[in-house]
């Protein structure tokens, strides 16, 4: 979860934008939550665009327009139907919260890829814990790549095996800090967890548009 300070807020056509204090990394089409601006730009709501410059309003299309000669950092727009309000600077500052939770497999999947019984509570939270590192590990690596995944539903079962084979990573990793445990005496066996197949399931690091 990220949280960023919103500095100033307009809206205009039905469009609100606010701007942040940092730089936001966030996508469009992505949920962000807003609280202390206004009654009007606070809730849930799904981000539409992050310009980076001005905006002027929507013409007789339903484009967004931008005025090129004013540069701003820092903005997202969203949706939201309302009366028009000129760009003013928000005192105290207001709050966008960014959460990302990626819920493509859970630990039972993971049991079951490793062959091993979940023996209780505590083994059934590792497996959870594994699983949702591994969900959200590869999510943003596919973002990183260019893709724009759904956080709930897996883009297909080839990533779906790639985010279990890495969280069955993590799990064998228990109990070590940068390698697999081994009894070897002849040395540590090096991490291989994000493995050259779970790269080609997932899609990674291959860019989505070439």
């Amino acid at each position: 979860m990220a949280v960023y300070q919103i500095i100033f807020a307009e809206l205009l056509d039905n469009y609100a934008v606010v701007q942040t204090l940092t730089n936001p990394e966030i996508e469009p089409g992505e949920s962000i939550t807003v609280a202390s601006v206004s009654a009007t730009f606070n809730g849930t709501k799904t981000v539409y665009a992050m310009p980076q410059y001005r905006f002027i309003g929507v013409d007789s299309d339903g484009d967004l327009l931008y005025d090129i000669n004013e540069p701003i950092p820092n903005q997202v727009l969203y949706y939201v139907a309302g009366t028009d309000t000129t760009r003013y600077a928000v005192i105290p500052q207001g709050t966008l919260t960014h959460t990302q939770t990626c819920t493509w497999i859970n630990g039972p999947a993971v049991a079951t890829w490793l062959g091993i019984d979940l023996a209780g509570a505590d083994e059934t939270a590792f497996h959870t814990q594994c699983a949702n590192a591994a969900n959200n590990f590869i999510y943003l690596r596919r973002q990183e790549a260019g893709y724009t995944d759904s956080l709930t539903t897996s883009p297909g079962t080839q990533v779906t095996l790639a985010v279990t084979m890495y969280a069955g990573a993590l799990y064998r990793q228990r109990g070590s800090v940068d390698q697999f445990a081994s009894f070897d005496g002849m040395g540590n066996v090096p991490t291989t967890g994000l493995s050259p197949i779970i790269k080609q399931l997932a899609g990674i690091p291959r860019p989505a548009v070439a």
